[in-house]
């Protein structure tokens, strides 16, 4: 499975060697609500094909319906457009609540650098995109992790890569279910655990699965900004090893599962391994938002949404956090006793 950004740059540069006029439209900017993030693409072929997506599909209706009424210009200067600005169009391209998107419209072409671009992010770099909006040149250069989209008007700058990775402590049922909703939220997924007992009849497209030891998989990964690591195997040999190794690292999410009264005995025994308070405040235990589930489907569930959260930058409600919710359906459980 490739990174949605990755299989529409893939997919129009098999275009352009197919001797296609292909059109690349990218989410900019938003205003209010917006069904897709800024960095979002769309690639069109000049027959109305698309591939990607930059809204929840009206505003893609009204862009391949304008490529298959007036074609795609070659060598036109890139351009900005925007949706949603009146009630009007609000409601025609179904925003919700008013939001308003702005794009930008690119033909690309041998000054584009597609090919290179598909090369360097297929050989596991990360690398940014800078599109003049004068000349439509592009240039491309070496990114950070922490890297994102930005349009000042003169220029686009995008960033193309390896997708955010997760690594699971783990193979038991648990892992099965967050490895799959994971795969789906484009992570790219290995889960960690050289216990034999766990090893039979994993077979998940799409996951890889290792039996090293979890310290030394955490190593191995050179985890970075774009990384996730969840601890899943109640058993303090395996979790706290990779526990240990993942809070030295930039990974944006470290978390394990757990009670209470087990995160915070978790804790007392990281200390024994030198870490500090810093590292220690990055520890999310027990993890997950608190959504009352109890079955593993529903506890995976809780569990990508407060990563996906963390990955968004999105402080998390005190009342969902899992401590305080038990807490809240404890006090309510005696009120009404």
């Amino acid at each position: 499975m490739k990174s949605s950004d990755t299989e529409v740059l893939l997919s129009a540069l098999l275009w352009l060697n197919a001797g296609r006029r292909v059109q690349l439209v990218t989410v900019v900017q938003t205003w209010g609500s917006s069904p897709r993030p800024v960095g979002s693409m769309l690639a069109l072929r000049d027959d109305g094909k698309a591939v990607g997506s930059v809204s929840g599909g009206c505003i893609e209706d009204d862009l391949i319906a304008q490529v298959r009424r007036d074609g795609i210009s070659e060598g036109a200067s890139p351009s900005v457009i925007d949706y949603g600005v009146t009630a009007d169009e609000a409601h025609r391209f179904g925003l919700p609540c008013g939001g308003t998107i702005r794009l930008v419209q690119e033909t690309l072409d041998s000054a584009s650098a597609t090919s290179d671009l598909v090369e360097k992010v297929g050989a596991g770099r990360l690398v940014a995109r800078v599109l003049d909006m004068k000349t439509g040149r592009v240039a491309l250069r070496l990114a950070q992790a922490t890297d994102e989209a930005r349009f000042d008007g003169l220029t686009l700058t995008t960033v193309h890569g390896p997708r955010y990775r997760m690594l699971l402590i783990g193979g038991g049922q648990l892992s099965r279910y967050v490895a799959n909703i994971a795969v789906g939220l484009d992570y790219e997924v290995t889960v960690c655990d050289p216990r034999d007992e766990y090893d039979d009849d994993w077979h998940l497209p799409n996951v890889r699965r290792v039996r090293t030891m979890p310290d030394d998989t955490v190593t191995e990964m050179g985890l970075d900004a774009r990384s996730a690591v969840i601890a899943l195997t109640h058993d303090p040999k395996l979790d706290d090893l990779a526990l240990m190794e993942a809070l030295r690292t930039d990974a944006f999410y470290v978390g394990a599962i757990g009670s209470r009264r087990n995160s915070a005995t978790r804790r007392k025994r990281l200390r024994l391994f030198d870490l500090g308070d810093r590292e220690l405040a990055r520890l999310r235990g027990p993890v997950g938002l608190y959504i009352g589930g109890r079955t593993p489907p529903e506890i995976a569930l809780s569990i990508l949404a407060e990563v996906t959260a963390c990955r968004n930058n999105i402080e998390i409600v005190r009342m969902l956090d899992v401590a305080a919710g038990k807490v809240l359906e404890a006090d309510r459980a005696r009120i009404h006793a």
